[in-house]
């Protein structure tokens, strides 16, 4: 089965725009700002491997980021995939998201609803409150439900900034415990990020994108990052993690991510950056 793109990133949390002097919003709580902004990625199949059989893949990942420090910040996800497994075995799946965080990384809003070929959707409603040494996760959808979750925990802006972070200081590895509503609304990941050396502006790119022509970005430093997604709760019953999944992307250092790959275990899927449009941000008062 097909397991639906996470909303950073992304989506991911990965899909961010994350920098220092990329909108002209100071962000004084985490030390960086965010780029408002829409991309396009154009999904294609990389390859197939393992027991799945997948012929073709095709789809589209549309994301819209907006906000500044003082409102907090607001993304809209949805991607839309279609897979081909042969013998007429064709699931479509269709993933929209929309998520708002404060800039502290203290309260994070989310809803997903997901959809499999001509199933129900299945949607996820709630919000998660960091206090003191704990998170409170309050469930509208798929029930009703209160829960809490360890303050180490982090959501998906806060995610990014310590990646870039990371990067800007040379490290290589950083782990991190990842909570952004997607499955059920409880499902907790581990995740390990792996940053390479840092690409320099005036490295020659082979195939270009509407993120290396767009003079608000030909300036900017980038580093290689692949972030793998462990089931925390898998470690925890059999004492050992297998990625579930794994990301893998170029990341500027103002946070906009290209030539990004999933990969799923069974199969890898492309997302070429087809169209990169930034939008005005409004400063703090």
């Amino acid at each position: 089965m097909v397991h639906p793109f996470r909303t950073l990133l992304g989506v991911s949390a990965f899909l961010l725009a994350s920098a220092v002097m990329s909108g002209g919003v100071a962000d004084a709580a985490a030390g960086v700002a965010f780029l408002p902004h829409q991309a396009l990625y154009e999904l294609s199949l990389v390859r197939s491997r393992g027991s799945t059989t997948i012929n073709s893949a095709r789809g589209r990942i549309l994301y819209n980021f907006s906000g500044s420090a003082c409102e907090g910040y607001t993304s809209d996800f949805r991607q839309v995939s279609e897979l081909d497994a042969g013998e007429g075995k064709v699931t479509l799946s269709d993933l929209r998201s929309t998520s708002w965080e404060d800039a502290a990384g203290k309260s994070y809003r989310f809803k997903i609803d997901a959809r499999m070929n001509d199933g129900d959707s299945k949607p996820v409603d709630g919000i998660a409150e960091r206090t003191g040494d704990h998170i409170t996760v309050k469930l509208k959808q798929p029930e009703t439900k209160t829960f809490t979750i360890d303050g180490a925990v982090v959501f998906p802006t806060e995610q990014i900034r310590r990646i870039i972070e990371s990067a800007r200081e040379g490290k290589s590895l950083l782990e991190l415990t990842v909570y952004d509503g997607s499955e059920n609304g409880e499902k907790i990941y581990n995740t390990l990020t792996v940053i390479g050396k840092p690409i320099s502006p005036d490295r020659a790119i082979g195939e270009p994108d509407p993120s290396t022509t767009s003079d608000q970005m030909k300036t900017l430093t980038r580093w290689p990052v692949t972030v793998s997604y462990f089931d925390r709760e898998a470690k925890a019953k059999e004492g050992e993690e297998t990625p579930i999944y794994a990301m893998s992307f170029e990341l500027y250092e103002n946070g906009v991510s290209r030539s990004l790959v999933l990969d799923y275990n069974d199969f890898v899927i492309a997302g070429t950056l087809g169209k990169f449009d930034v939008h005005d941000s409004k400063p703090c008062n």
